[in-house]
């Protein structure tokens, strides 16, 4: 691939006009992203983490498609898909407006206290990697290799926020074919947007799918609308389903998706004690297992504050 190449992803080729970058552990990718050649146009579908990241994205979307990036688009509020909008400044950045609301209330001051404690991130650092001198664990480095990426993008991060918001629905026209970024609301987060483009058959989904790895439960998720909103999108004509976090995915992934949040909210209403719950052997393999444990403790504080 020469120069297609970037340590933050993995670049899929999904079909003849739209591209996966599936995020490498360890990187400043941390979510997945991608993007789709209009013919006439182009569109960036989420950021990543950091600028260094989204950099090579940017570089490796204008080389593909001849030309720079038309439209940006996040997601959702989440910092693993916007942080790396910087990259984006002359194209036209869209979201839905509870998205673009929660990133103006939010992000100002994580990154400001993040930019503030840059000696505290080093000093973090370095004790971790004491530890990977002691003990060579995989997992460690990763987490290493990923702080440093994020120590790496502070000094010069600044929050870049959607300069177009939408409210359910919007449709990009290009020389090639069209498609359409809609919302159904909030079921992972606060508001999360999907992009289809129905004659490639493929859609971008955000965090609303996780393929073969935990999905991250937040006090602001829904489960039950999440449920909802993927049963709906699993109606839409498409093959391909790009993730937020995992590999690529297909309808399938859905369905699995849906079984797990069940399941999960089953336990959580008939189980006292949640504690040392062992996970479903249908997900020991899914990776980030310790995300399960984390799950079923917000899951069971958001029914705590139902009223009765």
């Amino acid at each position: 691939m020469g120069e297609l190449f970037s340590k933050h992803f993995t670049l899929e080729k999904i079909s003849q006009n739209v591209y996966a970058a599936i995020a490498k552990e360890g990187s400043g990718a941390v979510a997945n992203a991608g993007f789709v050649d209009l013919g006439d146009k182009s569109i960036v579908f989420d950021t990543f983490n950091t600028q260094q990241a989204s950099e090579d994205l940017n570089n490796i979307a204008e080389r593909i498609t001849n030309q720079p990036v038309t439209w940006v688009i996040n997601s959702h509020w989440h910092g693993d898909h916007i942080r790396g909008n910087q990259t984006f400044k002359e194209s036209k950045i869209i979201s839905s407006e509870v998205t673009y609301s929660k990133m103006k209330e939010n992000h100002p001051s994580r990154i400001s206290k993040q930019k503030n404690d840059i000696q505290g991130l080093s000093n973090y650092i370095e004790s971790l990697q004491d530890s990977l001198n002691k003990n060579n664990d995989s997992k460690l480095k990763d987490q290493i290799n990923f702080l440093s990426e994020l120590e790496k993008s502070l000094p010069t991060l600044e929050l870049v926020l959607p300069n177009q918001s939408f409210k359910r629905e919007l449709t990009f026209i290009g020389t090639k074919f069209s498609a359409k970024l809609f919302s159904l609301g909030g079921g992972h987060s606060y508001c999360d947007a999907i992009l289809y483009i129905p004659e490639e058959k493929v859609i971008f989904t955000g965090d609303l799918l996780f393929v073969n790895c935990h999905p991250t439960f937040f006090e602001e998720s829904n489960p039950d609308k999440w449920v909802e909103i993927l049963r709906k999108v699993e109606l839409l004509n498409f093959d391909v389903a790009i993730a937020g976090h995992g590999p690529v995915g297909t309808k399938e992934d859905f369905s699995k998706l849906i079984n797990y949040i069940n399941k999960l909210n089953n336990v959580v209403r008939e189980k006292d004690n949640i504690e040392g719950i062992e996970i479903p052997s249908m997900y020991s393999y899914w990776s980030s297992p310790e995300v399960y444990h984390q799950n079923l403790k917000v899951l069971r504080e958001s029914l705590s504050r139902l009223p009765n």
